[in-house]
């Protein structure tokens, strides 16, 4: 099935040799009823001329971040706003370190870093600067910031060397495209619900109990099922976190208002129950502020356990429900008791005693404990690289 049709391209094309096969690329993308737009830097004008890549792609070429022409019929941001994804291709050495230090020197850095869509780097370059620890350095920074690495791959090259470098062929780097689109197509038939964040128990009118959950896990995870096509709603406690574009976005305070969105969002496919939710709430909650001098008697009850309340539920329970567990000690054992007592189909376990991950951080490490007690341990990583994981065997588990 062909997924690239009427899927819209913006090609960036930089100067390296292997720039010749970037014509081949627009050719089979267009073959498969793909409107391509195109921006050359100004070293790719070196190995393709403008005249070629506009008779093939059928459009005007993009290549001057200062054109009044361009920035007055589609600026650098309508311009990243217009594509369904950015490809990158091919990807130079000097793309490659201008990106990860966020240098936005010209036209196609600047698209590329105001982008909010999903970016696709085709890297191509000698065998020795692709093996240098710098490029891994910023490929792997890369990575971390979510862009797609395609190749490169083993082959002789232009400078008469062999090995690692050679950029992937075109009909492979279409082929990646189809299969990321036929994904997100699958994908948009699903529902997602992300619960994030903490929630605030009120005392009196100012004060609250609550916990030192950020939220960025649970954004981070709504962001990568978003990626993937899936229809995510999140339903957020108290944080400093942005919101997210294209997700519902719900915000709550407490438990029970999380609960009763909770209910009002389902039925939905897979359930996530990132949250860090207070136990308890107070019983009598004071209408006016409590006065310095006044002593307090703190008369707590527990909250509805929302996690437990969906799992269980017949009617109601998604076809995969995902818990959290932050612990402090004993992590394996409390995370399999949560497991069997909350009916999950995973518990994401991590340890909140460590300062430098869990709680407040951009890094975490966890482990996935599944329905049949298997586990598996993750390292430390960013939230966002760590959301990605995830998400990925989500989708490999309803596949």
């Amino acid at each position: 099935m062909n997924n690239i049709k009427n899927k819209k391209i913006l090609l960036v094309i930089c100067g390296g040799i292997s720039a010749y096969k970037s014509l081949e690329i627009i050719r089979l993308l267009k073959k498969e009823g793909a409107s391509i737009k195109t921006i050359l830097t100004n070293s790719a004008k070196k190995f393709v001329t403008p005249l070629s890549v506009a008779s093939l792609s059928q459009e005007k070429i993009y290549d001057d971040l200062f054109s009044h022409e361009n920035e007055s019929e589609m600026d650098h941001i309508s311009l990243s706003r217009w594509s369904d994804l950015i490809l990158v291709a091919p990807t130079t050495a000097n793309t490659i370190s201008k990106l990860s230090s966020g240098t936005s020197d010209d036209l196609a850095s600047t698209v590329i870093l105001a982008s909010d869509k999903e970016i696709f780097l085709v890297p191509a370059m000698n065998v020795r600067m692709w093996e240098h620890p710098s490029t891994k350095e910023n490929i792997n920074k890369l990575i971390n910031f979510g862009y797609h690495i395609i190749g490169p791959i083993v082959g002789d090259m232009a400078c008469g060397e062999y090995g690692k470098g050679k950029m992937t062929e075109p009909s492979e780097i279409v082929d990646t495209l189809e299969q990321y689109f036929s994904k997100l197509k699958k994908n948009k038939r699903l529902k997602a619900l992300v619960t994030a964040g903490p929630t605030h128990e009120y005392i009196d009118p100012v004060r609250y109990i609550s916990n030192k959950s950020s939220g960025k896990q649970g954004y981070e995870i709504a962001k990568s099922l978003k990626k993937n096509g899936f229809d995510t709603t999140l339903i957020t406690g108290p944080t400093n976190l942005e919101p997210i574009t294209g997700i519902d976005l719900i915000n709550v305070n407490t438990a029970e208002e999380m609960f009763n969105a909770v209910l009002e969002c389902l039925p939905v496919d897979v359930a996530i129950f990132s949250a860090a939710v207070s136990d308890f709430k107070i019983k009598n909650k004071v209408k006016n502020k409590i006065k310095k001098k006044e002593s307090i008697n703190l008369n707590l009850e527990k909250n509805i356990d929302i996690l437990s309340h969906i799992s269980n539920h017949n009617s109601l329970r998604p076809k995969m429900v995902i818990g959290f567990a932050a612990e402090t000690n004993n992590l394996n054992e409390h995370a399999k008791k949560k497991l069997h007592e909350k009916n999950c189909d995973w518990i994401i376990a991590n340890d909140v005693s460590d300062p430098n991950i869990g709680f407040g951080s951009d890094y975490n490490e966890i482990s996935i404990f599944y329905k049949n007690m298997k586990y598996e341990k993750l390292p430390r990583m960013k939230k966002s690289i760590l959301a990605d994981n995830i998400i990925k065997k989500v989708v490999s588990h309803l596949n």
